[in-house]
């Protein structure tokens, strides 16, 4: 029985369009694109897997984000000798069938290879998104590896959520099966012979603290090795005396900081940091938030403590939204047009 391939690049979860359609996303998610693909290169790869979560809004994508998502993918598809694609939830218009997925433009890419449903090569099964009795064949498969977009349950979401279990796919299903390697949940994780990869970089403030992501470089029959992408944005939550005992080294450039208020500040002091650390150390944002456990006096700070604006707080608000159910793009439309 054949090798599907002798080392392969495998990443997940970059959701092209997430922020709404925020341009500096998308450049973002290119940029990650060509370092992975060089880096894989250097490395030898000659297969490229991606496990799900291609595009971030099902119900439709933004044309600059479309343009995004043609040229990475192309990137992939130019540099691999074969490109294996899974559709994830988020890149499916219905979340308990296959109809119709956001990737549909991909076939005439002669390298890629969409999964949208089971797709058996040698000892390797590559699982679509399961809907429906879908969880009911795991059991009976078998191989050496399986890659998936799986949602299994006591995975954790985030750093603080564990997935409950929904009484239908067990861990314990994939029990004859060398490894298992998925995209999903963004955290890396591994449970014996399940691994959830960690997504591309991260992306909100539920990733604060957390920089394991990237891609994974696996050999065939070997240990998986990690590979962090160097320019990554980065999340941190701090307390002031913190940053100011340890400024260079806590802060990063592209980092987007919340700095909890924890020692007696002015307002014109706490606005002079904001706007002298985000030029000094290259920062993408800098909140200054009242610490609710502290006994500052309100009167010594005017105005809002946060520094920003209701359009600001509400607009962060509703892009830091990831559900099934609301879609943040068309929330802020609604929003913006009250």
């Amino acid at each position: 029985m054949s090798n599907l391939f002798k080392k392969a690049l495998v990443c997940t979860d970059i959701h092209f369009g997430l922020k709404s359609n925020s341009q500096l996303h998308n450049d973002d998610c290119l940029s990650f694109i060509k370092w992975a693909t060089k880096t894989g290169k250097e490395q030898g790869c000659d297969v490229a897997f991606f496990l799900g979560d291609w595009n971030n809004n099902r119900a439709a994508i933004n044309i600059l984000t479309l343009n995004y998502s043609i040229r990475a993918l192309e990137h992939l598809n130019d540099n691999f000798d074969r490109v294996f694609f899974i559709p994830g939830n988020h890149d499916l218009y219905y979340r308990d069938k296959r109809d119709v997925q956001s990737v549909e433009w991909a076939k005439h890419l002669d390298k890629v290879t969409i999964c949208n449903d089971w797709h058996r090569e040698g000892d390797v099964i590559i699982a679509p998104w399961m809907v429906g009795d879908d969880y009911k064949r795991i059991p009976k498969m078998n191989g050496k590896y399986i890659f998936g977009h799986f949602e299994l349950p006591h995975f954790l979401m985030n750093a603080m959520i564990a997935m409950p279990d929904h009484s239908e796919i067990k861990r314990e299903h994939f029990s004859h099966f060398d490894h298992v390697f998925s995209g999903h949940f963004h955290k890396r994780q591994t449970y014996k012979n399940i691994t959830y990869i960690g997504n591309c970089f991260p992306h909100n403030y539920a990733d604060a603290g957390d920089d394991a992501r990237g891609v994974m470089i696996l050999d065939w029959g070997g240990e998986p090795t990690y590979h962090v992408w160097p320019d990554q944005p980065t999340y941190r939550v701090l307390t002031l005396s913190d940053l100011l005992n340890r400024t260079d080294e806590a802060l990063k450039p592209k980092m987007h900081v919340r700095v909890n208020i924890d020692i007696d500040i002015s307002y014109e002091e706490a606005n002079f940091i904001k706007e002298t650390f985000v030029k000094s150390h290259g920062l993408r944002e800098i909140s200054i938030l009242r610490n609710k456990n502290t006994d500052m006096d309100q009167h010594e700070i005017k105005g809002n403590i946060n520094f920003q604006t209701v359009d600001q707080i509400v607009t962060n608000q509703l892009n830091q939204i990831n559900s099934e159910q609301y879609d943040p793009a068309l929330l802020l439309e609604l929003y913006r047009g009250l």
